[in-house]
């Protein structure tokens, strides 16, 4: 039990602190923006010396592919249009439970607008027992409950190129509608880079191969991403700040182990910075993320910008052949801008497919009942969970 009489205490000291970081974070901001005009003055200087450089920089940070002066105002979104989304929710395996296993449930949703149609809003449920399924990681050292979570992003991504395709492929055949297929958070899979290449490859093939589905069809891939945390656009201006002849920090910054000397306006994060240049509706230049994982991405290389959705400022990202496609990267962005007016600040249907997703306490309770009831059928005798797991749920304390 918490014991707010104690906590109190610690209040005041936790207020005061917060208060020196918003003046910090004022004057790092203020920075921030001199840096950037500047930076844009040397820009195609800049990229030349960060392509060039780039083996040899300990932090990654992203090229922008338009002016950094640039600001575009969104398009509103055609009348007619639908939007698919996904995402995903588990029940974890765990050893006290009458039987170890897993469950992935994806939620689904189909919205269309000015079509007069019924929406599509549901989940699928898959269930994971077998020994390949649950202790196939383990080779790699992985532990189960992470593996979940990867078997999940697959999922997740699948299941919505399944979805669209079936919808604008005959006899569907909406080809001439505008269409968006929408994620809640990254297209940048980081975990991909810790994971051994055998693991690795059962991972990512699937997730290109559902993204090739969608490209084939034409329907744009967006991850959305609120309260975005990175500081990959903010990095390029380091650049700009090196005190070095050439960003060679295994040579020059080698032996620092603190701040570097360019990193001047740490922690800024993108969505601080933009949140302060743009207009609600508008976007940023477009950056062409330079995470080295991206490498295994193929010709599906991530591109983000961000968009002051009137709510807060957004990150989006999309492949680069959406990005290549600027009338259906700009159709893209308006229909996001739609859901998420229509969401009241968060996209509606990201919004649904999390409700459609999500495993509460009774879901996982009632899961459970309705396997012990059937390991009871099939014959199985001591069927029950852990005394410890027995004793949290019905503790008399």
């Amino acid at each position: 039990m918490l014991d707010l009489t104690k906590l109190a205490k610690q209040i005041p000291g936790i207020s005061q602190h917060l208060k020196g970081e918003a003046t910090a974070s004022r004057q790092r901001l203020e920075l921030a923006q001199q840096l950037l005009s500047q930076t844009q003055l040397r820009q195609d200087y800049l990229v030349k010396t960060q392509h060039q450089w780039r083996d040899r920089m300990t932090f990654t940070a992203a090229t922008p592919i338009e002016p950094l002066h640039t600001r575009v105002n969104l398009n509103p979104p055609p009348e007619r249009h639908t939007v698919f989304a996904t995402d995903g929710s588990q029940i974890a395996p765990s050893h006290h439970e009458i039987a170890y296993c897993y469950l992935i449930n994806v939620g689904r949703v189909m919205l269309h607008y000015g079509q007069s149609l019924h929406p599509l809003l549901d989940s699928l449920p898959e269930a994971f027992y077998r020994p390949e399924d649950l202790y196939v990681s383990r080779q790699w050292g992985i532990r189960t409950e992470e593996w979940m979570g990867h078997r999940r992003t697959v999922s997740e991504v699948s299941v919505l190129a399944e979805m669209a395709c079936r919808w604008v492929n005959p006899p569907g055949s909406h080809f001439d509608i505008p269409n968006l297929a929408m994620v809640d958070g990254s297209l940048i899979y980081w975990f991909l880079e810790s994971l051994p290449t055998e693991a690795r490859d059962r991972i990512l093939p699937p997730i290109l191969t559902a993204w090739e589905q969608l490209r084939s069809v034409n329907v744009p891939l967006m991850g959305y991403l609120s309260a975005s945390r990175s500081s990959e656009a903010l990095n390029f201006l380091r650049l700009q700040v090196c005190p070095h002849p050439t960003p060679d920090c295994m040579t020059h910054c080698a032996n620092i182990i603190d701040k570097l000397p360019c990193q001047v306006v740490d922690p800024l994060r993108d969505a601080v910075l933009w949140g302060s240049l743009l207009q609600p509706g508008q976007r940023s230049p477009l950056y062409r993320s330079s995470i080295r994982i991206l490498d295994l991405y193929s010709d599906h290389r991530i591109y983000f910008c961000y968009v002051h959705v009137g709510t807060e400022i957004a990150r989006v990202e999309v492949p680069e052949w959406v990005m290549q496609n600027s009338s259906l990267f700009n159709q893209a962005l308006s229909l996001m801008l739609a859901q998420v007016n229509k969401g009241y600040g968060y996209p509606v249907a990201l919004a649904e497919a999390h409700n459609q997703a999500v495993v509460r306490g009774g879901d996982r309770a009632r899961f459970f009942a309705l396997l012990e009831q059937q390991m009871i059928r099939s014959g199985l005798k001591n069927v029950g969970i852990s005394y410890k797991e027995s004793l949290k749920r019905f503790s008399i304390s």
